[in-house]
Protein backbone atom coordinates (compact mmCIF):
# COMPACT_ATOMS: atom_id res chain seq x y z
CA UNK A 1 0.00 0.00 0.00
CA UNK A 2 2.94 2.25 1.05
CA UNK A 3 4.97 1.36 -2.47
CA UNK A 4 2.14 2.75 -4.19
CA UNK A 5 1.07 5.84 -2.76
CA UNK A 6 4.11 7.15 -2.72
CA UNK A 7 4.76 7.58 -6.46
CA UNK A 8 0.90 9.27 -6.18
CA UNK A 9 2.30 12.01 -3.57
CA UNK A 10 5.57 12.50 -5.62
CA UNK A 11 2.91 13.71 -8.64
CA UNK A 12 0.10 14.93 -6.75
CA UNK A 13 3.15 17.31 -5.12
CA UNK A 14 4.58 17.85 -8.34
CA UNK A 15 0.99 18.98 -10.03
CA UNK A 16 1.01 21.64 -6.56
CA UNK A 17 3.86 23.13 -7.22
CA UNK A 18 3.42 23.78 -10.98
CA UNK A 19 0.33 25.01 -10.34
CA UNK A 20 1.51 27.55 -7.67
CA UNK A 21 4.03 28.73 -9.92
CA UNK A 22 1.65 29.27 -12.82
CA UNK A 23 -0.76 31.52 -10.33
CA UNK A 24 2.08 33.18 -9.06
CA UNK A 25 3.79 33.90 -12.26
CA UNK A 26 0.13 35.33 -13.66
CA UNK A 27 -0.17 37.48 -10.59
CA UNK A 28 3.08 38.78 -11.38
CA UNK A 29 2.62 39.71 -15.45
CA UNK A 30 -0.59 41.14 -14.33
CA UNK A 31 -2.48 37.74 -15.73
CA UNK A 32 -5.48 38.63 -13.59
CA UNK A 33 -5.77 41.83 -14.54
CA UNK A 34 -6.22 40.80 -18.32
CA UNK A 35 -8.53 37.95 -17.63
CA UNK A 36 -10.67 40.52 -15.43
CA UNK A 37 -10.59 43.18 -18.19
CA UNK A 38 -10.51 43.01 -21.81
CA UNK A 39 -7.73 44.43 -23.41
CA UNK A 40 -8.47 48.10 -25.03
CA UNK A 41 -9.40 48.47 -28.83
CA UNK A 42 -8.71 51.52 -30.51
CA UNK A 43 -6.44 54.68 -29.08
CA UNK A 44 -4.75 57.50 -30.84
CA UNK A 45 -4.37 57.67 -34.77
CA UNK A 46 -3.76 60.62 -37.55
CA UNK A 47 -4.87 59.25 -40.74
CA UNK A 48 -5.97 60.97 -44.42
CA UNK A 49 -9.24 60.88 -45.33
CA UNK A 50 -10.10 60.29 -49.40
CA UNK A 51 -10.94 63.85 -49.71
CA UNK A 52 -7.37 64.84 -47.59
CA UNK A 53 -8.96 65.86 -44.76
CA UNK A 54 -6.96 64.98 -41.40
CA UNK A 55 -9.19 62.27 -39.42
CA UNK A 56 -8.10 61.46 -35.81
CA UNK A 57 -9.24 59.56 -33.06
CA UNK A 58 -11.14 62.66 -31.69
CA UNK A 59 -13.41 62.61 -34.98
CA UNK A 60 -14.88 59.60 -32.92
CA UNK A 61 -16.28 61.29 -30.10
CA UNK A 62 -19.78 62.48 -30.16
CA UNK A 63 -21.29 59.86 -32.63
CA UNK A 64 -21.37 56.23 -32.88
CA UNK A 65 -18.28 54.80 -35.41
CA UNK A 66 -18.50 51.80 -37.40
CA UNK A 67 -15.26 50.92 -39.00
CA UNK A 68 -13.85 48.19 -40.96
CA UNK A 69 -10.56 47.84 -42.25
CA UNK A 70 -9.38 46.12 -45.41
CA UNK A 71 -8.19 47.67 -49.19
CA UNK A 72 -9.25 48.57 -52.61
CA UNK A 73 -7.24 45.72 -54.48
CA UNK A 74 -9.46 43.16 -52.16
CA UNK A 75 -11.39 40.30 -54.17
CA UNK A 76 -14.63 39.38 -51.88
CA UNK A 77 -14.67 40.06 -48.27
CA UNK A 78 -14.33 43.94 -48.57
CA UNK A 79 -16.64 45.09 -51.44
CA UNK A 80 -19.31 42.98 -49.70
CA UNK A 81 -19.04 44.76 -46.49
CA UNK A 82 -18.15 47.82 -47.39
CA UNK A 83 -21.56 47.36 -49.74
CA UNK A 84 -23.80 45.87 -46.42
CA UNK A 85 -22.44 49.18 -44.20
CA UNK A 86 -23.91 51.06 -47.43
CA UNK A 87 -27.36 49.28 -47.02
CA UNK A 88 -27.29 49.78 -43.19
CA UNK A 89 -26.66 53.32 -43.88
CA UNK A 90 -29.16 54.11 -45.69
CA UNK A 91 -32.01 52.01 -43.79
CA UNK A 92 -30.89 54.83 -41.22
CA UNK A 93 -32.34 57.55 -43.39
CA UNK A 94 -31.04 61.04 -42.19
CA UNK A 95 -30.19 59.54 -39.10
CA UNK A 96 -26.71 58.44 -41.40
CA UNK A 97 -25.41 61.77 -41.11
CA UNK A 98 -24.91 61.24 -37.75
CA UNK A 99 -22.86 58.45 -37.64
CA UNK A 100 -19.19 57.76 -38.71
CA UNK A 101 -18.75 54.87 -41.20
CA UNK A 102 -14.89 54.29 -41.77
CA UNK A 103 -13.20 52.18 -44.05
CA UNK A 104 -9.36 51.84 -42.79
CA UNK A 105 -6.81 50.91 -45.39
CA UNK A 106 -4.36 47.86 -44.36
CA UNK A 107 -2.86 48.41 -47.86
CA UNK A 108 -0.87 52.41 -47.59
CA UNK A 109 1.41 51.29 -50.34
CA UNK A 110 -1.42 51.24 -52.78
CA UNK A 111 -4.52 52.88 -51.01
CA UNK A 112 -3.76 56.54 -51.76
CA UNK A 113 -6.20 58.86 -50.83
CA UNK A 114 -6.89 59.20 -54.84
CA UNK A 115 -7.25 55.44 -54.64
CA UNK A 116 -10.04 55.73 -51.98
CA UNK A 117 -11.80 58.02 -53.38
CA UNK A 118 -12.37 56.31 -56.80
CA UNK A 119 -12.88 52.92 -54.95
CA UNK A 120 -15.56 54.40 -52.65
CA UNK A 121 -17.42 56.24 -55.27
CA UNK A 122 -19.72 52.85 -55.67
CA UNK A 123 -20.38 52.94 -51.84
CA UNK A 124 -22.96 55.21 -49.80
CA UNK A 125 -21.38 58.73 -49.43
CA UNK A 126 -20.77 58.58 -46.00
CA UNK A 127 -18.36 56.02 -45.53
CA UNK A 128 -15.02 57.54 -45.63
CA UNK A 129 -11.92 55.62 -46.84
CA UNK A 130 -8.96 56.69 -44.25
CA UNK A 131 -5.44 56.01 -45.13
CA UNK A 132 -1.61 57.40 -44.30
CA UNK A 133 1.75 56.30 -44.26
CA UNK A 134 3.29 52.86 -42.92
CA UNK A 135 3.59 53.78 -39.77
CA UNK A 136 0.37 55.42 -39.31
CA UNK A 137 -1.62 52.26 -40.54
CA UNK A 138 1.04 49.63 -38.38
CA UNK A 139 0.01 52.36 -35.27
CA UNK A 140 -3.57 51.83 -35.88
CA UNK A 141 -3.96 48.43 -36.90
CA UNK A 142 -1.80 47.58 -33.65
CA UNK A 143 -4.30 49.87 -31.13
CA UNK A 144 -7.40 48.00 -32.95
CA UNK A 145 -5.83 45.04 -32.85
CA UNK A 146 -6.42 44.01 -36.27
CA UNK A 147 -4.31 41.27 -37.98
CA UNK A 148 -2.98 42.28 -41.03
CA UNK A 149 -0.23 40.32 -43.38
CA UNK A 150 0.77 40.99 -46.88
CA UNK A 151 0.88 37.58 -48.90
CA UNK A 152 2.65 37.54 -52.20
CA UNK A 153 1.21 35.93 -55.28
CA UNK A 154 3.14 34.01 -57.96
CA UNK A 155 2.80 36.62 -60.74
CA UNK A 156 4.81 38.87 -58.23
CA UNK A 157 1.53 40.55 -57.35
CA UNK A 158 0.79 40.52 -53.49
CA UNK A 159 -3.40 40.20 -51.64
CA UNK A 160 -3.87 41.25 -48.20
CA UNK A 161 -4.89 38.38 -45.35
CA UNK A 162 -6.95 40.77 -43.00
CA UNK A 163 -9.09 40.58 -39.95
CA UNK A 164 -12.89 41.53 -41.41
CA UNK A 165 -14.67 42.71 -38.27
CA UNK A 166 -16.91 46.04 -38.36
CA UNK A 167 -15.83 47.49 -35.24
CA UNK A 168 -18.72 49.37 -33.29
CA UNK A 169 -17.55 52.56 -30.79
CA UNK A 170 -19.91 54.56 -28.76
CA UNK A 171 -20.07 58.32 -28.68
CA UNK A 172 -17.09 58.64 -26.80
CA UNK A 173 -14.99 56.46 -29.05
CA UNK A 174 -14.78 53.42 -26.78
CA UNK A 175 -15.16 50.07 -28.52
CA UNK A 176 -18.14 48.37 -27.75
CA UNK A 177 -18.23 45.19 -29.82
CA UNK A 178 -18.05 43.91 -33.19
CA UNK A 179 -21.20 44.96 -35.73
CA UNK A 180 -22.94 42.16 -37.46
CA UNK A 181 -24.20 43.48 -40.40
CA UNK A 182 -25.28 39.80 -41.17
CA UNK A 183 -28.97 40.85 -40.62
CA UNK A 184 -31.62 42.95 -42.36
CA UNK A 185 -30.22 46.45 -43.04
CA UNK A 186 -32.75 47.95 -41.28
CA UNK A 187 -32.33 45.79 -38.17
CA UNK A 188 -29.09 46.65 -37.96
CA UNK A 189 -29.66 50.16 -38.41
CA UNK A 190 -32.15 50.12 -35.78
CA UNK A 191 -29.26 48.91 -33.41
CA UNK A 192 -27.33 51.39 -34.72
CA UNK A 193 -29.63 54.14 -33.60
CA UNK A 194 -29.82 52.97 -30.50
CA UNK A 195 -25.97 54.77 -29.45
CA UNK A 196 -27.16 58.04 -31.01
Amino acid sequence: MEKTSRPLIVIAAFAASLAIGLLATLWLVGGFRGAAAPAAIGGPFQLTDQSGQTVTEKNLVGRPTIIFFGFTHCPDVCPTSLFEMSEVLRAMGPDADKVNAFFVSVDPERDTPQAMKDYLSSFDPHLKGLTGSNEAIARVISAYRVYAKKVPLKDGDYTMDHTALIYLMDREGKFVRPFDLKRKPEDAAADLKRYL
